[in-house]
C-alpha cells in the first residue's frame, strides 16, 4: 500500500513539474498579448491553476491563461482603456472584470447548469475554435515584426501594408527561429518542452548578438499586492462594459474548461464533475483577479503533459502552480530580457495549434448545413465579437436543426388508404371489412409534433381526401409541444367540419399527458376513439357499421 502511495505521489510531483515548465513561457506570452503584461500572465497561472486544482472537478487538469481567454481579456482591456482614456484610470474597472467573471462562473457551477454546455453544437465550436486561432496568428503578426500589434484585427488588416514596409529583421529572424525549434526539437527528444528550449536559446542569442529589438521589460518582484480597495472604484460609467466582458470572459472560460475535461476524462477513462469544476475555475479566477492575473481556464496541451507525465490527482495542479510561483518570484530579472518576438513565435505556434484541421479537411464531406454554420462564426469570430459569434452560431444551427427535423416528419409521414397500408404492413393480419376499404385513411406521424414541424404536418391533413373516418398513428410521435397540439386541434376541428371522424392510437406517455392536460382527451376525441396501438384501432373498425348519415358536434 505505501508502495503505491509513494508511487502516485512521484507521479503528482513530477507531472507538475513537468507542467509548470510547459506553462511558463505560455503564461508569459499570454500576459504580454493580453495587455496587462507578462507578471499578469505568470499570476493568473499560478492562481487559477492552484484553486482550480484544488476545489475543481477534473483531477487531472491544469489550468491556466489560454488562447481563446487571452484574446476575449485583450480586447476587454482594449475597450476598458478606450473608454476610460489611460490604462491607469481603466484598472479597477479592469480587476473588477476579471473577478465578476469568475463570482459568474460560481453562480453557474453553483446553479448545475455546466451540463448544459454539451448542447454546443460541434460545428458552433469548431468555428469559434478556429477563428480564435486566426484572431492569435494575427496579433502576433506585428510583433514578430519587432512592432506594436493594433488593436483590433480589422486594424491589423488595414495597418499590415505599412508594416511591411518598418520589419526589424532580427525580430523576423529571432520569431522564426522560435517557431523552428518549437517544430524540429520534438524530433531530438521529448523528454524536455520544445517551447522552453526555443524560450531559452532564443533569448541567450539576442542577449549574445545584442541587437536592438522590443523585449518584456520591467517585471515586478515580489508577491503581488491585493487590489480588492480596486474594485470599489470603478467608474459607474464603465458597469455596461464591464457586465458584458466578463459574462463573456465566464462563458467562453467554461466553455474552455469544460472541454478540456472531457478530453481528459477521454484520456484518463475517468468522469469530471462539470458542475465542481466550473466553481474551481470561478474561484481561481476571481483570486487571480484580485491580484492582477489574467482570467483563464483548463489548459489542453498542459493538462495532456500532466497526465502523460504521471500526474493523477488535483495534487499535480497544484504543484504545477508553486512551481510557476516560485519562478515568478525568483526569476522576474531575467524574464524582463525576453524579446518580444520569442513570444510572437511561440504564440503563432498555439494559434496554429488550435485551428480544427480535421473540420477544414473535411468541409466539403461536411453537410451544407454544419459547413455553413462553422464558416459563419469563424468569420464572426475574427472580424467581430466572440461571443456574438456563439450566439448568432447557436441560434443558426438550432434553427436549421429544427428545419431538417421538420422536413424528415414531413418526408416519412404519409397519408394513406387502409388498403395500401394493410398490402405495406404484412404484420396486420385482421381482416378488413369490405365497408371500410375506401371508408377509411391512415396519416401515420413520424417524429416530434413541435412548432418545426407543425406547419407540415397540418398542410398533409388538408390533402386529405372525402372519407369517413381518419386514423391518426402517432406511436412514432416521441414529443409534442404547444403549437404541434394546436396544429393537431386544428386539424381535428378542420377534419370533423368536412364529417370525418378522427381516431388517434399508439399515443406515447408525453403526448398523451399532454393531450390530456389540455383536455382534448377526452374532449375533442372522446376515449372510445383512442386506441393503444393500431390492432385495436382496426378491430374497433371492423365491429362499427360506417354511416352515411352521421352528423359531427364541432365544439365551440
Amino acid at each position: 500500500m505505501n508502495r503505491i502511495s509513494i508511487k502516485l505521489s512521484k507521479g503528482d510531483l513530477f507531472g507538475g513539474l513537468t507542467a509548470g515548465i510547459v506553462a511558463l513561457p505560455l503564461a508569459l506570452a499570454f500576459g504580454v498579448q493580453s495587455g496587462m503584461g507578462a507578471t499578469a500572465g505568470l499570476y493568473g497561472a499560478v492562481f487559477l491553476g492552484f484553486f482550480a486544482a484544488l476545489l475543481g472537478g477534473t483531477p487531472q487538469q491544469i489550468s491556466g491563461p489560454t488562447g481563446p481567454m487571452t484574446v476575449v481579456t485583450a480586447a476587454t482591456v482594449a475597450a476598458l482603456i478606450a473608454k476610460a482614456g489611460d490604462f491607469t484610470t481603466a484598472f479597477p474597472a479592469i480587476i473588477a472584470t476579471f473577478v465578476l467573471a469568475g463570482l459568474m462562473q460560481i453562480v453557474v457551477g453553483t446553479l448545475r447548469l455546466g451540463s448544459y454546455i454539451r448542447y454546443i453544437p460541434y460545428p458552433v465550436i469548431s468555428g469559434f475554435m478556429s477563428g480564435i486561432g486566426v484572431i492569435i496568428i494575427l496579433f502576433q503578426f506585428f510583433p514578430a515584426l519587432g512592432l506594436n500589434s493594433p488593436a483590433t484585427t480589422l486594424e491589423v488588416f488595414g495597418a499590415i501594408p505599412g508594416a511591411l514596409a518598418q520589419v526589424n529583421i532580427w525580430a523576423l529572424i529571432f520569431t522564426l527561429l522560435t517557431i523552428g525549434i518549437i517544430y524540429l526539437f520534438p524530433k531530438l527528444t521529448r523528454s524536455v518542452p520544445s517551447t522552453l528550449v526555443a524560450l531559452l536559446a532564443v533569448t541567450g542569442l539576442s542577449l549574445v548578438l545584442g541587437h536592438e529589438i522590443p523585449v518584456i521589460g520591467n517585471i515586478p518582484q515580489g508577491f503581488p499586492p491585493i487590489h480588492l480597495d480596486k474594485i470599489f472604484s470603478v467608474d459607474p460609467s464603465l458597469f455596461m462594459v464591464i457586465l458584458e466582458a466578463a459574462a463573456t470572459l465566464a462563458a467562453l472560460g467554461a466553455v474552455d474548461s469544460l472541454l478540456t475535461s472531457v478530453i481528459a476524462d477521454n484520456v484518463t477513462k475517468t468522469k469530471h464533475s462539470s458542475n465542481k469544476e466550473l466553481i474551481g475555475q470561478g474561484v481561481g479566477n476571481a483570486l487571480s483577479g484580485l491580484f492582477g492575473g489574467i482570467p483563464g481556464a483548463g489548459a489542453t496541451m498542459r493538462t495532456l503533459v500532466n497526465v502523460r507525465s504521471g500526474g493523477k490527482t488535483r495534487l499535480s495542479g497544484m504543484i504545477h502552480a508553486l512551481v510557476l510561483l516560485f519562478i515568478a518570484l525568483g526569476l522576474g530579472t531575467y524574464a524582463a530580457l525576453i524579446p518580444k518576438s520569442v513570444l510572437a513565435g511561440i504564440l503563432i505556434t498555439v494559434g496554429i495549434s488550435i485551428l480544427d484541421y480535421r473540420a477544414l479537411r473535411q468541409i466539403r464531406q461536411t453537410p451544407l448545413t454544419d459547413a455553413l454554420v462553422m464558416v459563419i462564426v469563424l468569420v464572426i469570430t475574427v472580424l467581430f465579437d466572440l461571443l456574438i459569434a456563439v450566439g448568432v452560431g447557436i441560434l443558426l444551427a438550432s434553427i436549421l436543426f429544427m428545419k431538417k427535423m421538420g422536413d424528415l416528419m414531413e418526408a416519412n409521414s404519409y397519408i394513406l388508404s387502409l388498403e395500401k397500408v394493410k398490402a405495406e404492413e404484412k404484420k396486420i393480419n385482421e381482416s378488413i371489412p369490405e365497408s371500410l376499404k375506401d371508408s377509411v385513411f391512415v396519416k401515420q406521424m413520424d417524429g416530434p409534433l413541435f412548432f418545426g414541424s407543425a406547419t407540415g404536418f397540418q398542410d398533409l391533413l388538408k390533402k386529405m381526401p372525402d372519407t369517413h373516418f381518419v386514423i391518426i398513428r402517432m406511436d412514432k410521435v416521441p414529443y409534442i409541444d404547444q403549437t404541434g397540439f394546436y396544429a393537431l386541434e386544428d386539424s381535428i376541428l378542420a377534419l370533423e367540419q368536412r364529417n370525418i371522424e378522427v381516431l388517434l392510437c399508439g399515443i406515447n406517455e408525453q403526448p398523451l399527458q399532454r393531450l390530456k392536460a389540455v383536455r382534448l382527451i377526452p374532449g375533442l376525441i372522446s376515449k372510445e376513439h383512442v386506441f393503444p396501438d393500431f390492432s385495436a384501432c382496426l378491430e374497433w373498425l371492423s365491429v362499427n357499421p360506417v354511416s352515411d348519415n352521421r352528423h359531427f358536434t364541432v365544439p365551440a
